[in-house]
């Protein structure tokens, strides 16, 4: 999300109604079969040829995909500029790469009107942006904010304070946004059980397995709708929200390409093995 603006998704957090009872989280996995189609059979598409690692699912009647990233299967990366600066849409970034070699690609955290990163960034194990620690206005600083980071196989999520006092070897990849929604099990202090703010969102989170967990709403969700799915049904220790109304995904496997407004980082999931190999 844009720092300077503050759009939908920095609209403060108010108070709520009591909680509704959750349902049952349904999972349709999203197979991207195509149709079948009259004779002579074209030209397979991307979305016939590989496996989507994003699956379908219902949350107290809100509609999220949830796309997985296996350590065994995927590596982690980020982006952010092109040959013209600023990608500024993944379809602009998506003419860059190679979509057999992409799982899925997602948003990556909040940034200032030049689509720069207003937070610690790392691309390929360069450092773009150093930690932003500062105190401000805005999801961003809603303390604790936090850093998703990594390196090889190992993934993580830590609070910017946590990673500060912490992390002494710079990660291969690394974004900071904000706020968390899950800290060390519990959601986030200033987060609302169910608040007024609603918007597409999407954030990221660990699990046990150390698989990543990048889900996006179908359907404006308030900020604690999302945490409490992190929490209970994902069972994640920590969750990061990368952002809000410019949310988007690229989703090779479906041929799902989102568009909107423009996007500054973004966080890339490859395959180790294409599926043509």
């Amino acid at each position: 999300m844009r720092k300077t603006i503050l759009l939908a998704a920095t609209i403060p957090l108010t108070a709520c109604q009591p909680p509704e009872a959750g349902e049952p989280v349904g999972r349709v996995q999203v197979s991207g079969t195509p149709a079948p189609s009259a004779t002579p059979t074209p030209a397979p598409t991307i979305a016939s040829q590989v496996e989507s690692a994003c699956r379908s699912v219902i949350f107290e009647n809100t509609p999220l995909t949830d796309c997985i990233a296996t350590p065994e299967r995927h590596r982690i990366g980020t982006a952010l500029a092109g040959p013209d600066g600023n990608f500024a849409s993944l379809s602009a970034f998506a003419t860059s790469r190679d979509r057999k070699t992409i799982a899925f690609a997602v948003n990556a955290g909040m940034f200032d009107k030049e689509g720069q990163p207003v937070g610690y960034f790392v691309e390929r194990g360069q450092r773009r942006k150093e930690l932003n620690t500062a105190d401000g206005e805005g999801n961003f600083h809603m303390k604790p904010n936090g850093v998703f980071f990594g390196t090889g196989d190992s993934w993580e999520i830590r609070t910017a304070e946590d990673f500060k006092a912490n992390v002494s070897q710079r990660p291969d990849f690394g974004t900071q946004s904000g706020p968390m929604l899950v800290v060390n099990g519990k959601l986030h202090p200033e987060i609302t059980q169910d608040g007024a703010s609603r918007t597409i969102r999407n954030a990221v989170g660990i699990d046990a397995q150390g698989r990543a967990h990048f889900v996006i709403s179908s359907a404006p969700i308030s900020f604690g709708k999302l945490a409490r799915f992190y929490r209970d049904e994902l069972k994640v220790k920590n969750a990061l929200y990368l952002d809000g109304s410019v949310s988007q995904l690229w989703n090779p496997a479906t041929e799902r390409i989102d568009a909107g407004a423009p996007i500054g980082p973004i966080l890339v999931v490859e395959r180790k093995v294409p599926d043509d190999e």
